[in-house]
């Protein structure tokens, strides 16, 4: 009977000592890394000033991230050069364009926006334009845009006829409206209001209506993503959200209007 014991006690000795190299060599899985760019967009993509990122653009890349296992970074740019990043494959996806004929040669976009903008005319109180949504009506109006944006076809095709200037942020689009260099100054409201506000310019500068546009955004990925499954990942996830009523809330939350 001992000799069966010690017989047993040292066949379980033998395995655990097996099974050490095993354990020893073990590692916890790499985690993927999914490089989310885009440019400041006022509660979709933010860079606080303590560097963490924020938004609602944010809280969905974290939280497809952390259900995929996907390791999250984030990158911020000038408008322009954050679509070149991502067309060129250098980031995984793309925070919140809107979709243009021209962007989708060069960028592959999910189904479902997450979330809507409404874009306007933006002039001084007491120097208002005659706007009535007749671009004919504008000629020689001088009007500043954000370099990279897109406004809708209807200001598209009346572009060319129309005196316009470029400039990279709304902070600059509203000094140059504010001290009259020029007499319009076009943009959306989600991150215009919020800078009207900051400088102090809210008796001085409105919206007109009616509105230039309403624009869905989305994310949008290199036409031959790194990681072929994120596209129908994300929009499995948007799809599921806008559903149950997530997506609505966390809009809320941050101050943006859901599509």
């Amino acid at each position: 009977m001992r000799k069966a014991r010690r017989l047993y006690l040292t066949g379980l000795y033998g395995m655990a000592l097996s099974a050490l190299p095993l354990l020893s060599c073990a590692r916890p899985p790499i985690r993927r890394e999914l490089v989310a760019a885009g440019t400041r967009n006022v509660g979709v993509f933010e860079r606080l000033p303590n560097g963490e990122f924020s938004g609602l653009g944010v809280e969905l890349v974290r939280l497809l991230a952390q259900r995929h296992g996907y390791q999250a970074r984030f990158e911020i740019y000038p408008w322009r050069r954050a679509m070149e990043v991502v067309g060129g494959g250098k980031a995984d996806l793309l925070v919140a364009p809107y979709k243009t004929p021209e962007r989708q040669r060069v960028l592959r976009y999910s189904e479902q926006p997450f979330f809507q903008d409404e874009l306007a005319f933006y002039v001084r109180a007491d120097a208002m334009p005659v706007w009535a949504g007749d671009y004919g009506l504008l000629k020689g109006r001088r009007i500043v845009v954000i370099n990279g944006w897109n406004y809708g076809p209807a200001f598209t095709a009346a572009a060319p006829q129309l005196h316009i200037s470029v400039t990279n942020t709304v902070e600059n689009g509203l000094r140059m409206l504010s001290h009259t260099h020029v007499e319009m100054f076009a943009s959306n409201r989600r991150d215009t209001e919020p800078v009207i506000v900051a400088l102090g310019l809210q008796d001085k500068v409105l919206a007109l209506a009616p509105l230039i546009d309403v624009q869905n955004a989305y994310f949008a990925y290199p036409l031959a993503p790194r990681y072929r499954e994120l596209p129908a990942q994300y929009d499995r996830l948007l799809a599921a959200m806008m559903k149950s009523g997530e997506l609505q809330k966390l809009a809320r939350r941050y101050d943006v209007t859901p599509p």
